[in-house]
């Protein structure tokens, strides 16, 4: 098992998904991260910060300014507080060049982090939904290191055509299998929290906001799940993170209400 301590005030967030097609979602975020820089004294993000990522010299070279955007504010996020990034299910190919350009921190996951509001298991979360047999079976496939070098070694236009493929057969994946199998298992979640010996679990992916009960034994924990960032293409708009401190573990959306969490 991955750990590390981590004390100060942390905050967590996940499921941006960064791209192109959502400035909006881009904009809410980056105001986000400018009162993270003054307010939090760790952030992690926790996953799907971008839509897709096809490699680390697609963000290195000559990026598109959607991008080099992201980029900006996340190395500017870095230089104020450490950075922490997990690999999501859409941006698995986040490298250590990337992590190096932002001055950030690639951390792998799931890890346990040692906090002031206690030990707390922190995950991306599709790892849990291992009711979804089919999409376990590719997970396994592309984060298998002898076909990600092989992804990375086609030409860029190329990686980017397989990629909208990829995106286009997940929704229609999303529309034709039952919401429960896209869901984490109870009993998964059960068992990584009891290897981990945390009785906190944190992870996104679901973009199912809320606190869960986990049974454990003879007693219960609990399982906070993060909410996404839509801030184009829905109504209410949503976003939102969590913040760990002395106090506690605290879910907030964004904007925050009066200005602050």
């Amino acid at each position: 098992m991955n750990k590390a301590r981590l004390p100060g005030v942390l905050w967590i967030a996940s499921d941006i998904h960064l791209g192109a097609a959502v400035p909006r979602t881009a904009g809410a975020f980056y105001d986000f991260l400018a009162q993270a820089r003054t307010q939090a004294q760790t952030l992690i993000l926790c996953g799907d910060i971008f839509d897709a990522w096809i490699g680390d010299d697609h963000a290195l070279r000559q990026p598109p300014a959607w991008l080099e955007d992201a980029l900006r504010e996340l190395r500017l996020t870095a230089q104020a507080i450490p950075l922490w990034l997990i690999h999501g299910n859409r941006d698995f190919l986040m490298g250590a060049a990337l992590a190096r350009a932002l001055g950030a921190q690639l951390i792998p996951a799931p890890i346990r982090l040692d906090t002031d509001a206690g030990a707390i298991l922190l995950a991306h979360g599709d790892e849990y939904c291992t009711d979804d047999v089919a999409y376990q079976r590719f997970r396994c496939v592309v984060r298998t290191p002898w076909i990600q070098k092989m992804f990375l070694a086609l030409p860029l236009p190329l990686r980017r055509a397989i990629a909208r493929w990829a995106r286009e057969r997940s929704r229609r994946a999303h529309g034709t299998k039952p919401m429960r199998i896209m869901d984490v298992n109870r009993d998964a979640v059960s068992r990584a929290m009891a290897s981990a010996g945390c009785e906190t679990l944190i992870h996104g992916h679901t973009h199912r906001p809320a606190v869960h009960t986990v049974p454990l034994g003879d007693h219960e924990g609990r399982r906070y799940v993060l909410p996404d960032w839509e801030f184009d293409h829905a109504a209410p708009t949503r976003g939102g993170w969590i913040s760990i401190d002395t106090d506690g573990i605290r879910m907030h959306g964004w904007p925050p209400a009066g200005g602050s969490p």
